[in-house]
Parts: C-alpha cells; sequence; structure tokens
C-alpha cells in the first residue's frame, strides 16, 4: 500500500461506540485497501475513543473535538484532515459492501468531467425488509435537481443522495463544505451547491453497495418537522433547482414537515411559493398530493409513554444532535436483488 491513501474515508460519530465500530470494519474491509479512516468523534467520549483504540489497524485515525459542533461540522473537520484525493463519507450507523470504494473509483475512471460526485445505490434495510434506492438512475440530460427531487409516485427514492452514498475529490469537498446548523437535507444542499461549480457532475453506480439501517425501534431526527427552517432554507437556495424541482421540494418535503401544524395557512403559502416559481399547475397539483401522502404516512412523532420514562423524556442523538434519522422504508419487495439501471 502506498504511504499516501488514494481514498479518505471520513465518519462522523458521537456516543454509539458499537455501532461507529461496525463501520469502521466495514470501511477497513474494503477490497481497496488503499486508504485511510478518519473517525472524528463530536466531543470528548471516552466509550467511542476506547471502542476505536481496540481496532488494531494503522490505517485508523481518531480526531476527538473539544466539544460538540454537529455531524456536518465533524464531516468538515475530517476532509480538512484528509490526505486522499479522494473522499468517501460514511455514517456511523451505517456499512459499505466490501466493493464499494472499487466500483465507484472504476465509475470516476470513466466520468467526462473532473470533479465527478460518485454515489451508488444502497439497500435501505429495516426490520421487516430490505429496500433498493434510488429506483433508477439519472438520465443523461436530466437537470439534477430534478433528478434528485422529483418523485413519480408517492414515496420518495426515485432519485436520491445519502450521506453514506458520497464519494467526490476531496478538493471540491474542501471548496464547499457541508452546511453547519441546517437540521435536514444535508446531503441534497450539499451535492446541489457542489453541482454549480465548474468541472462537476453526479455518477450513480447502478450497484447497491451501503447498506443503510433503518432502526425502527430507535428515535428519528427525520420524525422532527423543523419546516421553517427548511422553508428558509429552500427559498435562499430557490437557484439551485428548477422551478420542477423547486415546486417538489416546496410541495412535497417541506410540506410534509409543515403537516404538523395542521394549519390550512401555511399549506396555502407553500402553494403559493410553489406557483410563484414558475410551476405548472399540473405539477403543483401533483406534488401537493404526493405531500399529503407523505405527511399522512408519517409515523406518529411522540414518544410513547414507556419510552419517554426510559429516556427521561430526551430522544438519544448522536454526532450534535444526529438521532438514527431514518424515514419509514416504502412499501416494495421482501429482499433487496440488484435492479436493472
Amino acid at each position: 500500500m502506498s504511504a499516501i491513501p488514494e481514498v479518505s474515508v471520513v465518519i462522523p460519530t458521537y456516543s454509539r461506540p458499537a455501532l461507529v465500530a461496525r463501520a469502521v470494519r466495514g470501511a477497513l474491509a474494503q477490497t481497496f485497501d488503499n486508504i485511510e479512516v478518519i473517525v472524528v468523534v463530536d466531543g470528548p467520549d471516552e466509550a467511542t475513543v476506547e471502542a476505536l483504540a481496540a481496532i488494531p489497524d494503522r490505517r485508523l485515525r481518531t480526531i476527538v473535538l473539544p466539544g460538540q459542533g454537529g455531524a456536518s461540522n465533524a464531516r468538515n473537520t475530517g476532509v480538512r484532515a484528509a490526505q486522499g484525493r479522494w473522499t468517501a463519507l460514511l455514517d456511523d450507523d451505517d456499512e459499505w459492501l466490501p466493493e464499494k470504494l472499487a466500483v465507484q473509483l472504476e465509475l470516476a475512471k470513466s466520468a467526462g468531467v473532473p470533479l465527478p460526485i460518485v454515489t451508488s445505490r444502497l439497500i435501505n434495510r429495516t426490520p421487516r425488509a430490505d429496500f433498493v434506492m434510488p429506483r433508477r438512475l439519472p438520465e443523461p440530460s436530466e437537470p439534477r435537481s430534478e433528478y434528485l427531487t422529483v418523485r413519480r409516485g408517492l414515496f420518495h427514492g426515485d432519485g436520491f443522495v445519502q450521506t453514506s452514498m458520497i464519494m467526490a475529490p476531496t478538493e471540491l469537498l474542501r471548496r464547499v463544505p457541508f452546511a453547519v446548523g441546517l437540521p435536514r437535507l444535508q446531503e441534497l444542499d450539499w451535492t446541489l451547491r457542489a453541482l454549480v461549480e465548474d468541472g462537476v457532475d453526479l455518477l450513480v453506480a447502478p450497484e447497491p453497495l451501503v447498506v443503510w439501517h433503518t432502526d425502527e425501534d430507535r428515535p428519528r431526527l427525520s420524525l422532527a418537522s423543523p419546516w421553517e427552517q427548511m422553508f428558509d432554507w429552500s427559498r435562499s437556495s430557490r437557484s439551485l433547482f428548477t422551478p420542477r424541482a423547486y415546486a417538489a421540494v416546496t410541495l412535497s418535503v417541506i410540506s410534509s414537515m409543515a403537516a404538523s401544524t395542521g394549519s390550512f395557512q401555511v399549506f396555502r403559502a407553500l402553494l403559493r411559493e410553489a406557483r410563484r416559481c414558475g410551476c405548472c399547475r399540473r405539477a403543483c397539483a401533483r406534488h401537493c398530493a404526493t405531500g399529503c401522502c407523505v405527511a399522512a404516512a408519517r409515523p406518529n412523532p411522540r414518544p410513547s409513554r414507556s419510552r419517554r420514562r426510559s429516556s427521561g423524556g430526551r430522544a438519544g442523538t448522536s454526532a450534535g444532535g444526529r438521532s438514527a434519522k431514518r424515514p419509514s422504508a416504502p412499501p416494495g419487495p421482501a429482499s433487496a436483488p440488484r435492479p436493472p439501471p
């Protein structure tokens, strides 16, 4: 192995030693082994440091931050410390299949741009079944903001990006850091901001190479509904979207977050915003229907009385407020066969 790694793996974590140890072992077991694994512990955490010290591999480095700054801040810290030409991101509660980096590096060679963002399909693993996402690959001429946001059915996953899927040039991740303090959609925000840089495009490997664990018995940040903050984000980021993509985000994603308000005035404001961007009436109607169905399917975010008692009324979190943030899986097959491109 070269003294300088080709790929740096960055894993932010906090207070989940067993999970991060599983993620680290999966990264170190890659068939492409010219890597370094950088775990950024988001604040003092003796249990996590001890769990990582028990993994005897010189490719593993641990950085402990003096205080909690959130997953995006920890991720940016790891990128600044990276030595590899490429940086691959991994959440502490996810796993990679052994050939993940090898497949992505091979795909990167075929990129027609100097700074490709390379992702893949993943297996969304729930206690009930496995689901492969995204359900389709981007079309060559398709605007990437539309691929990542516009739904062709009632459930998300047609086009999709999640942190543990992403491998990108370290140079690009330094030029475009993750937004600190954004409570949701950090991957989408980063990808869209990176795509406006010169020489950048999105490539998606057709193989599912990541296992995205959806542990339904854990509190999830995805059940929180910071719709006002995310509405402010979408409006300030409007230039990153086509009109169709902007309507999809506003009426499918933001409206599902705002559903807990039960306010017709809020929904009317979201509809007005989507129409203002130039979305056609038919598209707005479709996105409205999707948002309503998604909102209706959302689990009750209030914990049970027994869970409130056992947790002291507060949900456990990781990496600066990152709890097990997984959305409920859409109906689908009971297994995850390799889908066609």
